[in-house]
């Protein structure tokens, strides 16, 4: 198998468990944090996951730079519920 094919395969696999897993439960997460509500431990587990995968997959997405744009808004919103989380972690709970 010629690494083209083999990061074709890793991509669809990846895009695939974004589309069905990671995106709604990201998007959970974010209204959670805009809520005011702060994240459990099963979902900084889940935060931390993507994060190392994303690590993992960056040769990948450097080298095919078509997957770029997608990657990027990811871990933008990953970014965007992490900081929110930590506002919301600095107020304290909600009282609400």
């Amino acid at each position: 198998m010629t690494e083209v094919s083999k990061d074709t395969g890793i991509a669809m696999v990846l895009l695939e468990r974004l589309r069905t897993q990671r995106l709604p439960r990201a998007f959970a997460l974010k209204e959670k944090v805009d809520r005011g509500e702060r994240l459990d431990e099963g979902d900084l587990a889940f935060l931390h996951e993507v994060f190392e995968t994303a690590e993992q997959i960056k040769p990948m997405v450097d080298r095919h730079p078509e997957y770029q744009d997608i990657y990027a808004s990811a871990l933008h919103l990953y970014k965007e519920i992490t900081e929110k989380a930590l506002a919301n972690e600095k107020i304290g709970p909600s009282t609400g």
